[in-house]
């Protein structure tokens, strides 16, 4: 039975990236004795990241997952001391490893604590170490373990473009991307310069007081909650552009793309902007055409690094506010008005697609244009438009 805001909305769309099986349990992050526990137990799974590309095993097209037995040599156990504990003895010329609490799977047997239990789930940072990382002998165990997971038959692929993982697993591996980058995005106190020490299970990073052992100079972070650093999202637009007629799509080709590559129009967010104001700002800066109506249909996390993409649907302004001019931005090599027809054929052929580059030349000969796969939101917000009307009034 359909309520009334699925009547007036229609069902809920999911996204790539997005709807994780996981329970975050984020205020168990600085709870060393339920992390330490987490870690060893021997239900727990462990996702391997190399430059951030998960290993996947490429028979099924799923995430590897390591158990802590596998990487027990290599990190230890991180958790085994308080963080209070920990912070005491932080020495910035050490490596430590970069490891990410990602929650439970509470549908599976696994920890139990208090009234919480699940498979616990972490990411682990495999990618070779900086050349003037110290710690010859943790890098030289990364690479044994990088190698024991290729040995096994697993490959480190890319996400970004090639989208193989479950909608689940794309969503466990968008949390673990995104903190990785952020983690090695903030290796020094905004505040005071000073290396930063990865605390929270790998959800927060603070100036420790003491280095090796020794004070260092004041820092404004540290007894301000306010001034700690704690991951960030970056909010970006991304729409679906109809003329004022209803019978074509606004679909522009970066000039990166692939000849014949279009996808929806995309932006981020200014300092002071509404989600509207963004959607016209950007749509007239990269196109030229001027926008009325803007409605928000649905989000997809982008873990490339950290953004939240805001899928939009929106109406161009009648007569002029249709016409195309590329002068303002560089970035569009093109942008058109395409019939829903094409659109549609576009759509169908990308649906049987997993890879964003994967365009053949017999695509070519069926349709003109190609456009993004069926789990990228550009493509839902296409087919939300021409399949599904979701630009009409709903009666």
């Amino acid at each position: 039975m359909a309520t009334p805001l699925t009547k007036r909305y229609g069902d809920s769309l999911r996204t790539y990236f997005s709807g994780s099986p996981l329970n975050r349990v984020s205020f168990l992050r600085d709870d060393y004795k339920f992390l330490s526990d987490a870690l060893t137990n021997s239900a727990t799974r462990f996702i391997a990241m190399r430059n951030f590309d998960p290993a996947v095993t490429p028979s099924s097209g799923a995430l590897k997952y390591l158990s802590y037995s596998d990487v027990k040599t290599t990190i230890g156990n991180p958790f085994a001391k308080s963080e209070k504990e920990v912070l005491a003895e932080w020495d910035s010329t050490k490596v430590y490893p970069l490891l990410v609490f990602l929650g439970l799977d509470e549908s599976a047997e696994g920890i139990k604590h208090e009234k919480y239990s699940g498979v616990p789930y972490f990411a682990l940072d495999v990618s070779p170490l900086q050349p003037s990382a110290t710690s010859s002998a943790y890098d030289k165990a990364l690479a044994q373990l990088a190698t024991s997971i290729t040995d096994a038959g697993a490959e480190f692929v890319s996400i970004r473009t090639n989208y193989v993982l479950n909608y689940n697993e794309s969503a466990i591996y968008a949390m673990a991307r995104s903190y990785m980058d952020w983690n090695l995005r903030n290796p020094f106190c905004a505040g005071c310069g000073a290396k930063t020490m990865s605390v929270n299970a790998g959800a927060k990073r603070v100036c420790p007081p003491t280095d090796s052992g020794k004070d260092k100079p004041s820092c404004p972070s540290r007894g301000v909650v306010t001034n700690i650093s704690f991951p960030r999202t970056d909010p970006t637009i991304i729409v679906a552009v109809v003329n004022s007629t209803g019978d074509r799509l606004l679909l522009g080709r970066n000039k990166r793309f692939p000849n014949g590559f279009y996808s929806c129009l995309a932006g981020f967010l200014e300092p002071g902007e509404s989600i509207e104001e963004a959607v016209r700002r950007e749509v007239w800066e990269e196109s030229g055409v001027k926008l009325g109506k803007v409605v928000i249909y649905a989000s997809q996390p982008w873990p490339y690094p950290s953004s939240l993409m805001l899928g939009a649907i929106a109406e161009a302004l009648p007569g002029d506010g249709e016409k195309i001019h590329l002068e303002h931005d560089p970035e569009l090599g093109d942008a058109q008005w395409f019939p829903f027809d094409v659109v549609r054929t576009a759509l169908q052929i990308a649906e049987q697609k997993s890879d964003l580059l994967d365009i053949s030349p017999a695509d070519t000969d069926k349709c003109p244009i190609k456009v993004p796969p069926s789990k990228a939101i550009a493509h839902n917000l296409m087919h939300a438009v021409v399949n599904d009307n979701a630009h009409l009034p709903r009666i």
